[in-house]
């Protein structure tokens, strides 16, 4: 099980939220690839959100919009 978690901390990729950037952008709706993607990268959101460059994006209304809609509670980091 430790094995795993050092897994999914080594997989913190915020390219890996690329399916996301237009319902982060635009408000539209997500699509399914999206929402799987941020599930995967559920534990690296706080990582993202302190990082000046990731967090604008991260860090907006629409970017809730996006984690609720895809059942991604936002961090409290």
């Amino acid at each position: 099980m430790s094995f795993a978690n050092l897994s999914m901390a080594a997989t913190c990729d915020a390219t890996q939220l690329s399916p996301c950037l237009g319902a982060i952008t635009s408000g539209s709706p997500p699509s399914p690839a999206c929402c799987t993607r941020l599930k995967s990268q559920r534990s690296c959101l706080c990582q993202y959100l302190k990082n000046p460059n990731l967090s604008r994006f991260v860090n907006t209304p629409n970017a809730r919009r996006v984690g609720s809609r895809c059942g991604v509670p936002y961090p409290r980091c």
